[in-house]
């Protein structure tokens, strides 16, 4: 198993329209992407873009807010109500071989593989097992359409 680029770091907001205001109007960023829900995660989620070299993608930042009341995000923001790093989130190649890398070594793995923001493969690590940071694992997308969200 080889892991591969930091896709995006999550971050967790009360609100995605005031976070948007922020990284638009203090941080200069462009929007291009619409908010949209992601029921089976109860999250709402939006994508902010930064830019790589030469006219790269760069890491993104996914906004996350709670979708309704049963979200597990909501617990998260219960403890930090203004919000904040959430996750960080890596690629790998082949989705089903890092699960099995990392079980093999130990880690447990939070909940079944399942679809995530970017249409691709994911799964989230204990926190306990990854140096205190929740871990999230996503299939590299095969195009570019992780850049349309």
């Amino acid at each position: 198993m080889k892991l591969g680029r930091l896709n995006h770091i999550g971050v967790a907001t009360p609100s995605i329209a005031e976070s948007l205001r922020y990284y638009r109007d203090v941080m200069g960023a462009s929007i291009t992407h619409e908010p949209f829900d992601l029921e089976e995660q109860g999250v709402t989620v939006c994508f902010v873009d930064t830019p790589g070299e030469n006219g790269t993608h760069g890491t993104q930042i996914e906004l996350i807010e709670p979708l309704g009341e049963q979200s597990t995000l909501t617990g998260f923001l219960v403890k930090n109500p203004a919000g904040g790093q959430h996750h960080v989130c890596y690629e790998v190649e082949d989705i089903e071989d890092a699960r099995k890398w990392f079980e093999d070594m130990g880690k447990r793995i939070l909940g079944p593989t399942r679809i995530g923001a970017h249409g691709t493969p994911i799964f989230f690590l204990h926190p306990k097992d990854m140096m205190g940071q929740l871990t999230e694992i996503m299939e590299t997308p095969k195009d570019d359409a992780h850049w349309s969200n």
